[in-house]
């Protein structure tokens, strides 16, 4: 299991802070929710905290000789996190998958994924980490990208 030191301390900082964001949204709203109501909410308090944030923005995926387009990202903040956003019974394999495949497309190194419908929003958390886009300065190993709960 990779430690935190493996990123750069400020995406480390980054990731606290939006994941006290979420905290405070799951705080006030609870689970049960729209997916969209949850990405709105936390687009406020992201704002409020001071951070550049974008909703639901287009990324180009490669393939072969051509760019597919239509695939979306629920949140990006600062433009260093991708921030996915599910209110679900249970985060699944494909939906952390999903996150990597924009992590790796956006080349990013550090993707949340959180599932606002539990009760604990610590249980509805997953960081998944895109080692291929881990600046080199960090410490790093040669392990391919992978989830990180």
């Amino acid at each position: 299991m990779m430690n935190k030191s493996e990123l750069p301390p400020e995406i480390e900082e980054l990731s606290h802070r939006i994941i006290g964001c979420a905290i405070e949204v799951h705080r006030q709203l609870g689970p049960g929710l729209l997916e969209k109501l949850y990405e709105d909410a936390l687009v406020y308090e992201l704002r409020e905290a001071g951070l550049t944030v974008a909703q639901q923005v287009d990324i180009a995926i490669p393939y072969k000789s051509t760019v597919l387009r239509g695939q979306r990202l629920d949140v990006l903040v600062e433009d260093q996190i991708i921030v996915e956003l599910k209110s679900i019974a249970q985060i699944t394999d494909i939906n952390k998958a999903q996150l990597l495949s924009q992590l790796r497309a956006a080349q990013l190194p550090l993707g949340l994924l959180i599932n606002f419908n539990v009760t604990v929003l610590k249980t509805g958390l997953s960081r998944i980490l895109n080692e291929r886009a881990i600046p080199a300065t960090a410490s790093r190993s040669s392990r391919p990208s992978r989830s990180m709960d």
